[in-house]
């Protein structure tokens, strides 16, 4: 059959894959002697989580990995971009490591390479050791050195089958979350703390970079960042000025004092007492490429009662909206896409784009997302134009493979192209799952 002249043409080594994260999906939260993480205590804490879920169990990751593989290749996805559990290696976060938690990260690998499927490994997906949150966590300046010594396990560990490595995902989403909001493990809202955690991340990231440089040659390094437009709510400019914060804490201060030595302001004037002599040329070191989490515009208002001043808002009424009620604009993907190439002049590849839903299978068993499959048109659609406008995209994965734990909403939030059933953790594919098998089969044609 001759290839449809109408479809579009992607670069010939396009990355097609999918992600997902530890927590989210593995379960086995006590197997095989894995420790707690500050999610584990934060599902125990009254009206943290949605229904009280946690995810204890979550998809069963942990015992049905070579099932979720299958539905990989069902896709014809070349990569799979997970996490591993740091308290699952490590569980007191130092120390003598957990044989038994790094065999199963040697399983996942060696089978995901049997597949054909390139594994991509996350360092840290927001899953921090409970044991060293105990010593101050993110606020404690020794987390750098902590997180470089768990970086030097896995890497030689798994350095002589893992290429692709990403410290850290969406540094502003767990720190702004983490501790300034509550909305995420450790649940504080301190000024301090969050500015110590900002800065501590990143030197962890630093020295993480330099970790993987040295002990897998030929690694490719990136690091995940979310970027989305941020839009103030109202027409004034109290509403103004937090959208220009929030801006600066959600898109600005991770990849600028990664990339360029340099926080944004106004975080500058605020973290300048953590910084010492020599931090900046710590945190700034050459990476690879640069990992894209993006969804859609977010909006802020002004909240003088807020920790820095702004509060996250609603779109407005007219705006097109996923069926969780966030905002639609594959038009601002393009743009990002665009810029972000052009300013950082480096590769792009987009880690994380999805829609979540409520997903509900109808009588005989199908689970038909059209609008999660509208999203994925447009905004796949999107990028295309950003490619043809020149920006430097090498890849694409869609958050998530499967139905996961979407902490604070726990299970009630959908972004998987598999249903899960998580009372028998049957996967079902999706529409989306056979719409993106065609996408992935049409740009190879």
């Amino acid at each position: 059959m001759p290839a449809d002249r109408s479809a579009p043409t992607w670069p010939r080594e396009f990355i097609w894959g999918v992600s997902t994260s530890s927590y989210q999906i593995e379960g086995g939260a006590t197997d095989d002697g894995r420790g707690p993480s500050i999610w584990d205590v934060r599902c125990r804490l009254p009206g943290k989580v949605a229904n009280g879920d946690t995810g204890a169990v979550a998809c069963d990751h942990y015992h049905r990995h070579r099932e979720d593989i299958e539905l990989m290749r069902s896709l014809g996805v070349d990569a799979y971009r997970f996490s591993v559990a740091w308290p699952r290696v490590l569980p007191r976060g130092i120390g003598a490591p957990n044989p038994a938690g790094l065999a199963f990260y040697d399983r996942l690998i060696d089978d995901l390479l049997a597949a054909g499927i390139e594994p991509w490994l996350c360092l840290y997906h927001w899953d921090l050791p409970q044991a060293l949150q105990d010593q101050g966590g993110w606020t404690s300046r020794d987390s750098a050195g902590w997180f470089a010594d768990y970086a030097a396990l896995a890497c030689r560990r798994y350095g002589d089958r893992v290429r692709r490595w990403i410290t850290f995902n969406e540094f502003s989403v767990f720190t702004l979350f983490g501790y300034a909001m509550d909305w995420q493990a450790p649940g504080q809202v301190d000024r301090r703390a969050h500015l110590q955690a900002i800065h501590h991340v990143n030197l962890a990231h630093g020295a993480a970079v330099d970790v993987i440089r040295s002990l897998v040659p030929g690694a490719s390094i990136g690091a995940i960042h979310n970027r989305q437009r941020v839009l103030p709510r109202g027409d004034d400019d109290a509403d103004r000025v937090a959208a220009t914060t929030l801006d600066a804490f959600w898109n600005r201060t991770f990849p600028e004092a990664q990339l360029e030595a340099a926080y944004p302001s106004p975080v500058a004037e605020a973290i300048e007492p953590f910084v010492r002599a020599g931090d900046m040329a710590r945190i700034c070191r050459p990476i690879d490429w640069f990992g894209l989490n993006h969804y859609g515009p977010i909006f802020a208002r002004a909240e003088p009662s807020a920790l820095w001043g702004f509060a996250w808002a609603d779109p407005p009424e007219a705006t097109e909206r996923t069926p969780i009620g966030w905002a639609i604009h594959p038009e601002m993907f393009r743009d990002e896409l665009v810029e972000l190439s052009r300013r950082f002049r480096l590769p792009v590849v987009v880690t994380e784009n999805g829609s979540g839903g409520a997903d509900i299978p109808a009588a005989d068993g199908r689970v038909d997302d059209a609008r999660r499959v509208d999203y994925l048109q447009a905004y796949t659609a999107a990028m295309h134009e950003a490619i043809a406008a020149g920006a430097d995209v090498r890849g694409y994965f869609i958050w998530s493979l499967l139905d996961n734990f979407e902490w604070g909403a726990g299970y009630a939030n959908r972004f998987g192209l598999f249903h899960v059933d998580f009372a028998t953790l049957r996967r079902t594919p999706k529409s989306s799952a056979r719409w993106y098998r065609e996408l992935i089969a049409a740009a190879r044609a």
